[in-house]
């Protein structure tokens, strides 16, 4: 197969977190709003995830709008098993995340087990494919209890927990330009963070004034995320076909052109 994920730079990241900020929404406005509850909730977004992941681990190739949809599809599924675990299991936020941060771990160790890394540069077999999606399964629903924790029972709020995720992350981006610490660990790190920094904006933008929130509807919000991502996904596949075509085309020293490897190095 082909490389399965997109290269992991600025776009990706800013996708990333509007993906982690409509799965909160979303994930509130069906247990929420449409009163379905979390164990219901989860169910159907689990059915989702289990759909949207088989067509992902079923292509040969790299899918902008189907790969984004699967990362959406674990942040929704990973909010609504969060607050089921946090709330009506009664595990709390601390020992839902301490629980869920083992599984992170667990499912991480057991990929560098298996495959001797877990590096996310090139997915290009369907056994680390699919231990890819657990990772990033496990990894958002971690982050929803994660954010929750620090909001809730630390008392920082919605907008002081996004603050504290914000800085983290930066933190994380100099370690990644200015020291030698692995770059796979850096991702995973971020990519853990960039879950409970969308968990705090969803609820900053659609919990009650009271509650220090917005108040802004759970399902606009959900739309007008959805039509931003979809967006930038569409915006940054075309520039990166432009790039490839452009590199195509680019003549070598004797005339000839860059061979057609350039397409899958990208």
């Amino acid at each position: 197969m082909k490389n399965k994920v997109p290269q992991v730079v600025f776009a990706f990241w800013l996708i990333k977190i509007s993906a982690t900020t409509l799965g909160e929404t979303s994930g509130d406005a069906l247990s929420m709003s449409l009163e379905l509850g979390y164990a219901v909730s989860t169910a159907i977004f689990l059915a989702l995830f289990l759909v949207a992941v088989t067509v992902q681990v079923s292509v040969k190739k790299y899918h902008p709008l189907l790969y984004w949809a699967v990362i959406v599809a674990t942040t929704t599924v990973g909010t609504t098993t969060a607050d089921y675990l946090t709330r009506d299991a009664g595990l709390g936020y601390f020992w839902a995340s301490l629980f869920l941060l083992a599984a992170v771990v667990g499912v991480l160790a057991l990929w560098y087990y298996s495959l001797g890394t877990v590096s996310v540069d090139r997915i290009t077999n369907r056994k680390a494919e699919t231990f890819y999606w657990v990772a990033i399964l496990c990894s958002n629903t971690l982050g929803t209890a994660l954010g929750d924790w620090l909001a809730d029972t630390q008392g920082f709020g919605f907008g002081g927990g996004a603050l504290v995720f914000g800085g983290m992350l930066a933190l994380i981006a100099v370690a990644y330009f200015f020291t030698n610490i692995s770059h796979t660990a850096l991702f995973w790190a971020a990519f853990v963070l960039t879950r409970p920094l969308g968990a705090t904006l969803g609820d900053l933008l659609t919990k009650p004034i009271a509650d220090g929130g917005l108040d802004l509807s759970r399902i606009a919000s959900s739309v007008i995320l959805a039509i931003f991502m979809i967006g930038c996904i569409l915006l940054t596949s075309r520039k990166s076909e432009q790039d490839v075509h452009s590199a195509e085309s680019k003549p070598v020293e004797g005339g000839s052109e860059v061979l057609p490897s350039v397409r899958e190095s990208v």
